[in-house]
């Protein structure tokens, strides 16, 4: 079973994580400059629930929106 939300297929989402070094110029330094980044995962909000599927239970990861949104049959 795969982390991503079977109704609307989403998943995680790459990114980076940047470290920045210097001091502002609003704040009287020269500027700030990236000095690193590294990457790194977004994931959405994932709950494990059983619906219904093809009229048959299954156990399967939903997004919150897509709880909140209602647009299935629990088990």
């Amino acid at each position: 079973m795969l982390k991503k939300c079977a109704l609307c297929g989403k998943g995680a989402l790459t990114g980076k994580v940047i470290t920045r070094k210097g001091q502002y110029k609003s704040k009287g330094g020269t500027g700030s400059k990236i000095a690193r980044w590294s990457k790194r995962k977004f994931f959405p909000n994932l709950q494990k629930m059983r619906i219904l599927i093809k009229n048959r239970p299954e156990k399967v990861y939903i997004c919150t929106k897509c709880i909140k949104k209602g647009d299935f049959r629990k088990a």
